[in-house]
């Protein structure tokens, strides 16, 4: 395992612990951004905005929580409140989503690490986040 390799893996399992952060009762995903010499500058877990209390009616009601939900990433990339050309997002227990995918290449992220997806219901998603990503020139490694 090369010194890239570490570092993908020490970040992937910060994320992993990220994720159990939420309060989604069916799905938890953990986000961190790194910056060129590998320095935390962000993270974020999926959730209801800041201010709203995580409120059963709306997290166990898949059409209200989808609404309202913030993904982890964008959660991160707000959090961040910073330039992010040229850092890295990782992303735990799958790739971001085509919508966040957008947004990252919005900021400038140029390397998106990931874990290969195990739940089929998202493919679609992430084939056209990944079809992003190729169009942007955004670097993604999946393990």
């Amino acid at each position: 395992m090369n010194k890239r390799e570490k570092w993908d893996r020490r970040y992937l399992e910060l994320a992993e612990l990220v994720s159990s952060w939420s309060k989604d009762p069916s799905t938890k995903v953990g986000a961190v951004i790194v910056d060129v010499n590998n320095k935390i500058v962000s993270m974020g877990f999926n959730g209801l905005p800041q201010y709203v209390p995580d409120d059963p009616e709306v997290l166990n009601n898949r059409e209200k929580k989808y609404q309202h939900i913030i993904h982890a990433e964008m959660n991160a990339m707000l959090t961040a409140q910073r330039d992010l050309t040229g850092h890295t997002i990782y992303t735990y227990p799958f790739a971001p989503c085509s919508q966040c995918a957008s947004a990252i290449i919005q900021t400038g992220i140029v390397r998106v690490v990931s874990v290969e997806c195990k739940d089929s219901r998202w493919t679609e998603r992430l084939e056209q986040a990944k079809s992003f990503f190729d169009m942007a020139d955004v670097e993604t490694k999946l393990y």
